[in-house]
C-alpha cells in the first residue's frame, strides 16, 4: 500500500470508511465528515488505495458477510447486513468476488478475504487489517522497536528537563525511599544519569572495561551526549547478538559485587524492562515541577510519530 499522504491522515479517512459500513450515507456524506469535497477525497482515497472508496466499501462488505457466512449466519442476515435490497443482488456480487454463491460458500466456506490492491481487509469480529508501510524505519523488528522507543522517550525526556533551572534540577522530587533498580539521589538530574549510566554500564560489561563510575558529566549537555554515545553501543551490541543468535549464550559481569552471570537475553529484558521504569518515574517527576505534556511512555505514541514522519 503506497501513498503521497501522511499514513495517519490515511488511517483517519480509512476509519471514516469503516465508521460508514453501517451507516447508511452516500460519498458526499463520508467525504464532508472528512471535510472534503466529493471529488477531492474521492481522488486522495483511490489514489492512496488502488481503489475507490466506493468499491473499498463494498469489497468489506462482502469480506464481513463471507465472514458470517462461513460462522453460519443465513444469506438472507448476511445480504441485509452487507447493505443489499435483495438476495439475489447479493448474490450476483457475491459469485463475482468469490466464484460461488453465497448458499455454496456458507456449506463449504474458504477464505473471506478478496484479493486486494492495498492489503487493507476485514478482520473479524469487526475490525480491519491494515498492512504497514515497508518505508524506511518500519521494516524493523521488535528488538529495534523497543531499542528505538527507549531512545526516542529518553531524548524527549531530556529536552523537557533541559527546560528547567538548575534549582529545579536538583530538587527532592520523590519524598519516598527508592526502588533498588532507581536512582540513590531523589532529583531530576540523579534520575537522568542512572538512566543513561544503566546502559553505560552494560556496555562496560559486556565489553570488559572497568566501570564507567569516575567522572561523569552531569550537565543537560553531557547527558545528551552520554545518551547517544551509550545509545549506539548498545545498540550495535543487541543486533550483534541477535543475528548471531546468541540470546542464550552466557557472560560474567565483572563489574557486579560479586560477580554475576547472565544470558544476553535475559540482559536484554533487564536493560529495557528497568529502563522503562525509570523513565516513567522521571515523566512523574517532571510532571511535579509542571511540565505535564510527555504522555505515560506509550509506545503507540512513538510508532505513530515514527510512521507519520516516514510517510
Amino acid at each position: 500500500m503506497t501513498t503521497q499522504m501522511s499514513v495517519d491522515r490515511l488511517r483517519g479517512f480509512i476509519d471514516l470508511l469503516m465508521e460508514s459500513l453501517d451507516d447508511p450515507v452516500d460519498g458526499a456524506e463520508i467525504a464532508r465528515r472528512a471535510y472534503l469535497s466529493r471529488f477531492h477525497f474521492d481522488r486522495l482515497v483511490t489514489a492512496a488505495l488502488g481503489e475507490s472508496p466506493g468499491a473499498f466499501r463494498r469489497r468489506l462488505l462482502l469480506e464481513r458477510a463471507a465472514y458470517r457466512l462461513a460462522n453460519r449466519a443465513s444469506v438472507t442476515d448476511a445480504a441485509f447486513d452487507a447493505g443489499y435490497g435483495s438476495t439475489e443482488a447479493f448474490g450476483r456480487a457475491f459469485r463475482r468476488s468469490y466464484g460461488s454463491t453465497p448458499s455454496a460458500f456458507r456449506a463449504s466456506p474458504s477464505t473471506f478475504r478478496i484479493e486486494s490492491p492495498n492489503g487493507v481487509h476485514f478482520h473479524p469480529p469487526a475490525g480491519l487489517l491494515v498492512p504497514g508501510p515497508t518505508e524506511r524505519g518500519m521494516g524493523m523488528d521488535v528488538i529495534d522497536r523497543m531499542l528505538e522507543h527507549d531512545l526516542w522517550l529518553s531524548r524527549r525526556i531530556l529536552d523537557a528537563a533541559a527546560t528547567l533551572t538548575d534549582e529545579d534540577l536538583d530538587r527532592d522530587v520523590r519524598g519516598r525511599e527508592p526502588m533498588p533498580y532507581e536512582s540513590h539521589e531523589p532529583t531530576v538530574r540523579g534520575m537522568l544519569d542512572r538512566l543513561v549510566f544503566t546502559r553505560e554500564v552494560w556496555n562496560a560489561g559486556v565489553g570488559g572495561r572497568p566501570s564507567p563510575l569516575p567522572g561523569r558529566d552531569l550537565s543537560i549537555e553531557g547527558l545528551r551526549q552520554r545518551l547517544e554515545d551509550s545509545a549506539v553501543e548498545f545498540t550495535k551490541i543487541v543486533h550483534g547478538i541477535r543475528d548471531r543468535g546468541e540470546w542464550d549464550t552466557a557472560f560474567v559481569n565483572a563489574l557486579r559485587d560479586p560477580p554475576e552471570t547472565f544470558t544476553f537475553g535475559a540482559m536484554f529484558l533487564h536493560v529495557i524492562t528497568f529502563q522503562a521504569c525509570r523513565r516513567g518515574e522521571l515523566i512523574e517527576a517532571l510532571g511535579r515541577l509542571g511540565i505535564d505534556d510527555l504522555g505515560y511512555g506509550d509506545p503507540v505514541e512513538w510508532e505513530r510519530a515514527v510512521l507519520d514522519r516516514s510517510a
